[in-house]
């Protein structure tokens, strides 16, 4: 069941979605027990995006209903994805819409931690990457032509030769001396990302693509995957038992969810 502020969704509600395709969102893993990881910094997340993408306010406690209500009866652990839009946004006035509304939607969860990734640079740069926007052609795109290459994912490359992040995940490196380092590009500041840099000591800096490939050490985050070791970029293989990556799954699932 998806719902709209609440109630099963239309497929007059749906439209705008397929047709012009505004708006944003969060995802969120629920546990067995019902709760949350970073559910706060989700929750900051909508605000923070909705201000940007409707120059709304938006109610958190409107929000968690809505979410407490979409997963009664769902099999855990779940993944609840939020989508913030406005149904009435129109191709040719999307500056007339400002009043979105909440839709809810729950999928099945994977096991954590997943299997190592193996990912192929593409050259692609996300449009407002500080939100995490519902416009995912071209991250989509980017990862089927890896897929298509005989990899799992797309690692993305910007014009200035930088690594940025993956196709719907943050990515990490581990130095030679063992210290995290979080590339320095314009990126979706990530939850579990963000978890993480609370957790755990890090650094912040510029990596191109042959710095990435000679790393220690690469992994992948997000809500659905966790920490997900990277087992390749291109054609150059890394190491998934570096005792740094066993350390950041382990702090990972050491971190407490919250109740909605």
């Amino acid at each position: 069941m998806v719902t709209l502020d609440g109630t099963p969704v239309s497929a007059d509600d749906l439209l705008p979605l397929a047709l012009t395709n505004v708006g944003h969102f969060t995802s969120m893993r629920v546990g067995e027990d019902g709760t949350i990881r970073g559910l706060s910094l989700h929750m900051e997340r909508l605000v923070r995006d909705c201000k940007i993408v409707w120059g709304a306010d938006l109610d958190t406690g409107r929000v968690r209903e809505y979410v407490r209500q979409g997963l009664e009866g769902q099999n855990r652990p779940c993944v609840v994805r939020v989508t913030i839009y406005d149904p009435k946004v129109e191709m040719g006035h999307p500056a007339s819409a400002d009043e979105p509304h909440v839709m809810v939607s729950v999928r099945g969860a994977g096991a954590l931690p997943p299997g190592p990734l193996r990912v192929m640079s593409v050259p692609y740069e996300r449009d407002l990457p500080e939100v995490k926007h519902i416009g995912l052609f071209g991250a989509l795109h980017a990862r089927r032509t890896a897929q298509l290459a005989g990899f799992g994912d797309a690692l993305f490359v910007g014009r200035d030769g930088l690594v940025s992040e993956g196709g719907t995940w943050n990515v990490g490196f581990v130095d030679g001396g063992g210290t995290v380092v979080w590339p320095q590009a314009p990126v979706l500041p990530g939850v579990t990302m963000a978890m993480l840099q609370q957790h755990a000591e890090y650094r912040v800096a510029t990596v191109t693509l042959e710095q990435a490939k000679g790393m220690a050490a690469a992994f992948a985050t997000n809500t659905s995957i966790g920490v997900r070791y990277l087992s390749a970029i291109d054609e150059t293989e890394l190491p998934t038992e570096h005792p740094v990556l066993s350390e950041l799954q382990e702090t990972y699932l050491s971190i407490a969810g919250e109740s909605l």
